[in-house]
């Protein structure tokens, strides 16, 4: 017996597979700090959690439309006119189970094989074997640091073909943590006009801003929201990872096409994280700033301390809760005798010898790069920092 061909060029998700190498090891006793999941280390807030514990004392665990209980997805659409001055009706909304869950059904609803989905780089792990596993071909783009990983809308006008059925942005991003300019977004809107394709604006990360304003596609072209999708959650912002879930709003024939992959998937998002999510959307917001305070005051030390040290270049990110320095300065130094080549090897040392779980740039499509997330407390970013920069001098 042998697996599905789908699989074969499907790779396993390298960031949950060192974040789980990460905890086996703490599990051990070994002192371990982790830079490299993307988890807020904030908690729930309180009256979220009570309002799951309400709906699961008041029987609320039984099946609810696939797509979500009307509230929510009404909740959903309030929010969407609210912060992002989108208009959507709720039979343009699926709630799922996750983000992630979102745009796997998305591909799965969208693409035939041999479809095209452009997709900029630096770019999330998932996005390229999601569209793999759909029977689609990433063309991946590449943007320049020195431009702050904004995607050039003549590489995308260029990547173009007739083939293409979605363009990809994620800003605020993970890994880089850029968020795209209003010319930028105006520029890769002039760039797909001519162009029947869809636009992907996954904003998952959109509260977490430190510079500038968050804006997407639709905002500054309003003529392509009828083919933009946007996807959303509430892992990041709300501190819900666990969980589970996410939504997406767009087209009504291409929301209901990802209801049926979803009908015969996972149903419904549980009913009870659903109640939690409607009281998130519509309760109180003010716990965002001191939350993005302090993320912001881990990003400018996290950052300052990367740059203090020789063949390590850091740029300062503008939202999430990443940083991404530049590490290619060191490859060619040698450790314990060996050539420092690549970041998964430098992110391998790191590990085993340093214990500093960080992740590798090239699974982000951004070899000479490492990822690491400041969603941790200080102290523990000064750990990894002092031992990240014990391993940088011990190179020559």
């Amino acid at each position: 017996m042998n697996l599905a061909n789908r699989l074969k060029p499907i790779k396993p998700s390298p960031t949950l597979a060192l974040n789980a190498k990460a905890k086996a090891l703490a599990a051990q006793g070994v002192d371990v700090v982790s830079l490299a999941a993307g988890e807020p280390d904030f908690d729930t807030p309180e009256f979220i959690k009570q309002a799951a514990i309400e709906a699961l004392r008041q029987g609320f665990t039984k099946y609810t439309p696939t797509a979500g209980i009307q509230e929510l997805r009404e909740a959903i659409c309030a929010k969407l006119a609210r912060d992002n001055q989108l208009t959507y009706a709720p039979d343009q909304v699926v709630v799922t189970v996750g983000a992630k869950h979102a745009i796997y059904n998305l591909f799965q609803a969208l693409l035939n094989e041999g479809d095209e989905v452009i997709i900029p780089a630096p770019y999330w792990v998932s996005y390229p074997d999601m569209v793999q596993l759909a029977g689609g071909k990433p063309v991946i783009v590449e943007t320049r640091e020195e431009n702050g990983f904004a995607p050039d809308p003549d590489a995308i006008r260029r990547a173009l073909s007739p083939r293409t059925k979605a363009v990809v942005l994620n800003s605020p991003s993970n890994p880089s943590g850029a968020v795209f300019s209003r010319a930028a977004l105006e520029g890769i809107a002039q760039a797909v006009r001519g162009h029947d394709c869809l636009v992907v604006s996954d904003d998952i990360y959109e509260k977490l801003l430190y510079e500038g304003q968050f804006l997407n596609i639709g905002n500054v072209a309003p003529d392509l929201v009828s083919r933009m999708v946007v996807i959303n959650g509430m892992s990041k912002s709300f501190s819900m990872t666990g969980w589970r879930m996410g939504y997406a709003a767009g087209p009504k024939w291409l929301v209901s096409g990802m209801q049926m992959i979803q009908d015969q998937s996972t149903s419904n998002a549980a009913s009870f994280v659903q109640k939690a999510a409607l009281a998130a959307l519509k309760g109180p917001q003010d716990f965002f700033v001191p939350m993005v305070e302090e993320y912001r005051g881990r990003r400018d030390m996290v950052v300052d301390a990367l740059n203090a040290l020789d063949g390590v270049r850091c740029r300062r990110p503008e939202g999430a809760f990443y940083v991404l320095p530049n590490v290619s300065g060191l490859f060619g130094r040698t450790y314990k005798g060996t050539p420092v080549t690549g970041s998964l090897q430098l992110s391998e040392i790191l590990l085993n010898d340093f214990r500093v779980a960080a992740m590798p740039g090239a699974p982000f499509g951004a070899e000479g790069y490492i990822r690491m997330s400041f969603a941790t407390s200080r102290e523990q970013l000064r750990k990894g920092l002092d031992r990240f920069k014990e391993f940088v001098t011990s190179l020559r």
